[in-house]
């Protein structure tokens, strides 16, 4: 058997550990949300609110609609999202630029705060967990990571 054959063998299992690893990994990192009264806001921020504040920030603006179709829900169900940011003052309604029927929607200094303290939070976290590897576990994630990158964006 070559060495191809070998990888074309292996990719099945490859997929499964990565799928059940990324899954674990994600899901664990998604635990360490803070709080929305930790930014003093009173209670929990829910996960599609948090997703829908960080795909704001990310883009600078997007109209609702867009925002809908990025997270894959409905306008409907996104009006609501929309509608619990901006009451936490997380987002600000904006007139379109060149469609006077359309608002465009921004992340205000309050939404990217929670974000890089959640961000800064994640990340601390996952160095202590690197600092628990080897010098060459460490290495071969360093060697990874653009990979994951990459099939993430496929």
């Amino acid at each position: 058997m070559s060495t191809e054959d070998t990888g074309a063998a292996r990719s099945p299992e490859l997929a499964e550990e990565l799928r059940i690893s990324i899954a674990r990994l994600s899901r664990r990192l998604r635990t360490l949300r803070p709080e929305a009264s930790e930014g003093g806001m009173g209670s929990p921020l829910p996960l599609t609110q948090f997703a829908a504040l960080a795909a704001i920030e990310r883009h600078g603006s997007m109209t609702p609609r867009e925002l809908a179709d990025h997270e894959k829900v409905q306008p409907p169900s996104m009006t609501r999202v929309i509608g619990h940011l901006e009451e936490q003052e997380l987002v600000v309604r904006s007139p379109h630029p060149t469609d006077g029927r359309q608002v465009v929607l921004q992340a205000t200094e309050r939404g990217c705060a929670l974000l890089a303290a959640e961000r800064r939070r994640k990340e601390a976290w996952l160095s202590r967990r690197l600092g628990d590897l080897t010098e060459d576990e460490r290495e071969i994630l360093a060697r990874a990571a653009p990979v994951i990158d990459k099939l993430s964006r496929s």
